[in-house]
């Protein structure tokens, strides 16, 4: 009963979605109000039958109804109550049905929420967020159906008994409850941890929110309403998606980090980028844009951005799901791929058709010209064209030269590790740079001499800064060269936020902690876009020192066995060999001490984890790790014919400051959260603060 709701609801949201598109565009064009408000409604309960669809499977799944073919392929009995919840995005035709209901959640959200104050958009906002949503479902219907069943066709060969289908076909009967069980196979091992489970769904939610940026731009372009209003209507969603995106990033570099066992978080793999670029050009979008709100300039640039950053979703999701690259993060290759591909082109001709069509009629003219090289609108299209170039390198590394070479040089190229690294730092360099130079210049004028003497001390106290890296014994100078420009850009949002703090405690004479919220209050874009910065320049401090001062060694060891490695001494205490876990994996695990200066730190226990009966992947190497401020002393346990209980292979990694990476990109989310407030609530709250505060007396008073 499960699939046959779960089935018809799926094509229930499909025929609204499309019915959406036709009446939205159509009562648009025709100025009927009914008709258009018909597409809205529509739009509406494409997201309830979305949420049915969506709620069924995941019902089928928490509820072990191994008829279902996907329930049966990605869950079985032993699984956790946890996974088999999160078993709903664990495989391909999962994972579309749930990023078709986001999309509808987020179209939903937009719709109730801007109906009123974006009237004139809508419509067409309404029919591009269901265009885009129509196809994900059609997806599901047509190529990965997951509430397809098991049945068993008596009357055909055994080899040939066994059929999958929605309903039962003629003749056909389900197999034993008892059976499906025993056979299914259950969540692809590497996807069983939390990181990884949580890590789906976060860049879900920043590609799918995307698409309402993307729709309201495309809706400015159709209805011709080319001012500010799509910004408006689409700057916070943006910022939601790119913070979603954000922490799917992170999430995922963790997940690398505790699973794959190679003692590091980014490793440029194909798929990794293909979520790194849109959110690359959704950075530049999110700068630029302020361009256009502040000084009329960089509408056309505005619209490639945003329009870019839905079209680098797409080919994405496409690279990821066709099989078009292979990776341990990739869906298998399926018959989704052409269809992913159309779609990826019609969308981009489309939209830069409109573009243009726009351009020509005149309506993207800029409305001032740039006045000086120092401002702040030059400096951040100087920022946007970094932007733009890291992408382009990165495309170029991960997809550009392998599909080139495939198709006309009939060989496979493929650019690895050693191409980022040559490529990426220069420009993240100078990304850090303009970070920390740009917001100390000024909207319209500004001259190198303002900018001398406003970056002043934070250049003073970066080089003071970095005189802690020399008497730690960092010597390296591209290091010191890295850690400067880094430096330099955190310490000027610090310096940003400080002046204005003091300059409210002087105005004022509050104390700096009531100063600094209601500076944030009165402007938490600006404060909030700060500790976006010094969360990246702290990310960026950890990505140096983990990078370039890595230590690694590879030992095998007997049991009772000490190694010394970068100050810390390791001791092989035990080794326990095909334990057995609640959800039927076998662990071998290996007790480990590690201790400085003669103290013991901690007990470490790198393990291997095996699930008999699994398909493909069936291991998984969970690491042992110290964490400090300072580094991670870092253990896996490697397979081996001398992994026993008398010796076994261990990788030893030592990692310096990379735990910066974590905590910076805790700071980051912080800042987009502030960021994303609503000035209006923020100085709410200031409001109900000052007025539950108590009235001080005035001078004499009391007397």
């Amino acid at each position: 009963m499960l699939a046959e709701v779960g089935y018809i609801a799926l094509w229930l949201a499909f025929i609204f979605a499309i019915y959406a598109i036709g009446s939205s565009v159509f009562g648009e064009m025709r100025h009927n109000e009914k008709i258009v408000l018909s597409g809205r409604n529509a739009s509406i309960l494409a997201f309830v039958f979305m949420t049915i669809s969506t709620g069924a499977l995941q019902y089928a799944l928490i509820t072990e109804q191994y008829q279902i073919t996907y329930v049966w392929s990605v869950s079985n009995p032993q699984m956790p109550m946890f996974f088999r919840v999160t078993s709903l995005w664990g495989s391909q035709a999962g994972s579309i049905v749930f990023w078709s209901w986001l999309m509808t959640v987020f179209s939903f959200l937009a719709t109730i929420l801007n109906w009123r104050s974006h009237r004139r958009l809508m419509p067409y906002a309404i029919a591009y967020m269901m265009a885009a949503t129509a196809f994900f479902i059609g997806l599901s219907l047509a190529f990965e159906n997951p509430f397809e069943r098991w049945w068993i066709m008596p009357d055909l060969p055994t080899s040939q008994q066994v059929v999958s289908a929605v309903f039962q076909p003629a003749g056909a009967v389900a197999p034993s409850a008892s059976s499906l069980a025993s056979s299914a196979k259950g969540l692809n091992p590497l996807l069983r941890h939390f990181g990884m489970a949580i890590h789906p769904p976060m860049l879900y939610l920043g590609f799918t929110g995307f698409l309402i940026p993307f729709a309201y731009a495309m809706s400015a372009l159709a209805s011709g309403e080319l001012s500010t209003n799509w910004i408006k209507a689409s700057r916070r969603w943006a910022l939601v998606a790119w913070l979603f995106l954000s922490l799917g990033l992170l999430l995922g570099g963790r997940w690398a980090y505790d699973v794959l066992g190679w003692g590091g978080y980014w490793g440029w793999d194909p798929v990794e980028n293909a979520a790194f670029l849109p959110w690359l050009i959704g950075t530049a979008f999110l700068h630029s844009v302020m361009i256009q709100e502040k000084r009329g300039m960089l509408k056309t640039w505005n619209m490639f951005l945003v329009i870019g950053t839905f079209s680098a979703v797409v080919f994405g999701s496409f690279a990821t799901r066709s099989g078009l690259v292979e990776s341990v993060h990739s869906f298998a290759r399926s018959e989704i791929g052409f269809p992913f591909f159309l779609f990826w082109f019609l969308m981009t001709i489309i939209s830069v058709g409109l573009i243009m069509w726009r351009r020509g009629q005149g309506l993207l003219r800029d409305e001032h010209r740039f006045t000086s090289l120092f401002s702040r609108e030059a400096l951040f299209v100087l920022n946007n064209i970094i932007f733009v170039a890291l992408f382009v390198a990165i495309f170029w590394g991960s997809f550009g030269a392998p599909i080139i070479s495939e198709l006309f040089m009939n060989t496979n190229i493929t650019l690895g590790t050693d191409y980022f690294m040559q490529v990426t730092p220069p420009l993240f360099a100078a990304l850090y740079i303009l970070m920390g130079v740009a917001p100390l210049s000024a909207w319209g004028v500004s001259s190198i001499r303002r900018l001398g003497k406003s970056i002043l001390i934070p250049v003073v106290l970066s080089i003071l800064s970095l005189s802690a890296f020399l008497l730690v014994g960092v010597t390296n100078i591209a290091a010191l060269l890295g850690y400067g420009i880094v430096l330099l850009a955190g310490w000027v949002a610090l310096y940003e936020t400080f002046r204005s703090v003091r300059s409210r405690v002087r105005t004022h004479g509050e104390n700096p902690l009531s100063a600094l919220w209601r500076v944030t209050s009165r402007n938490p874009r600006r404060y909030g876009g700060y500790l976006i910065h010094l969360g990246i320049s702290v990310i960026g401090i950890g990505v140096i020192g983990s990078t370039l001062f890595q230590v690694e060694t590879q030992r095998t060891m007997a049991v009772g066995e000490s190694i010394e490695v970068g100050g810390y001494v390791l001791r092989y205490d035990q080794f326990d060999g095909g334990q057995i876990s609640a959800d039927g994996r076998l662990m071998d695990i290996a007790n480990l001490t590690v201790s400085r200066d003669g103290t013991e730190l901690s007990t470490l226990r790198p393990r291997r984890d095996f699930f008999p009966g699994t398909d493909g992947m069936n291991t998984m190497t969970i690491a042992g790790a110290y964490s400090t401020v300072e580094n991670d002393f870092y253990v896996i346990l490697l397979p081996s014919q001398e992994m026993s209980a008398q010796s076994a292979t261990f990788r030893i990694y030592i990692n310096p400051l990379i735990n910066l990476v974590w905590w910076g990109g805790l700071i980051l989310i912080l800042g987009t959260i502030i960021a994303t407030v609503p000035q209006e609530v923020m100085s709410t709250q200031t409001r109900r603060r000052l007025q539950n505060a108590p009235v001080p007396l005035a001078a004499g008073a009391g007397d």
